[in-house]
């Protein structure tokens, strides 16, 4: 390699650990810590009723109403193979920015404890070591040293759209949901209409 060459790919490095600078949320799942880039999240919330979708994998819980809009929610534990536990005062969703298919939407992810938000620079990322062959690690944007600790830094828009049918579930009943609360309101407003008429022929 010519000294030229060298050059700019040490220059691409850098550029490249500078993209991965910033705040990130850490949290923890068993006793391992994880950081998402904060523009990311939308926001932390404590556990609520969860509307089971059937014919999914476990580490699907379903879907949640927000405020009036249907959000998917995918225990993050379960998505990485972990044991699953029951879920104490400490368990929360954090809501979050994904991408698809060019549009944003927002997922919730079930984690075990959110931690706090650290400002990591560049120097501070390194890239994810190889960890053999048949290991994918693309949804691992780095790994973040903070003190004595790693932090393992998440591309969360690939953690949770991996090609897998069950990300097509969740969006499918979520359109289903919604489909289900339109049919409903105007089901009622037509009965309101019916017996609105009712009343006024009667009088």
């Amino acid at each position: 390699m010519s000294e030229v060459q060298t050059i700019e790919t040490m220059g691409q490095q850098v550029a490249g650990l500078e993209d991965r600078a910033g705040k990130y949320l850490t949290f923890k799942l068993a006793e391992e810590e994880y950081g998402l880039e904060i523009l990311k999240v939308r926001e932390i919330m404590g556990l609520m009723p969860v509307t089971r979708v059937p014919q999914t994998p476990a580490f699907v819980r379903g879907v949640i109403n927000l405020r009036g809009k249907v959000i998917p929610v995918v225990d993050l534990r379960m998505k990485f193979g972990m044991q699953s536990i029951e879920d104490t005062e400490e368990t929360c969703i954090i809501v979050v920015d994904v991408t698809r298919k060019g549009q944003v939407t927002n997922m919730g992810i079930v984690v075990d404890r959110v931690e706090e938000v650290l400002d990591i620079s560049g120097n501070d990322i390194e890239d994810t070591p190889s960890l053999g062959a048949g290991v994918n690690t693309d949804f691992i944007l780095g790994m973040g040293k903070v003190g004595d600790k790693v932090k393992m830094l998440l591309d969360i828009n690939r953690v949770l759209l991996s090609a897998t049918s069950a990300t097509q579930d969740l969006f499918t009943a979520e359109r289903k949901v919604k489909e289900d609360a339109a049919g409903s309101s105007a089901e009622t407003e037509s009965k309101d209409t019916d017996n609105t008429a009712d009343k006024e022929e009667n009088n």
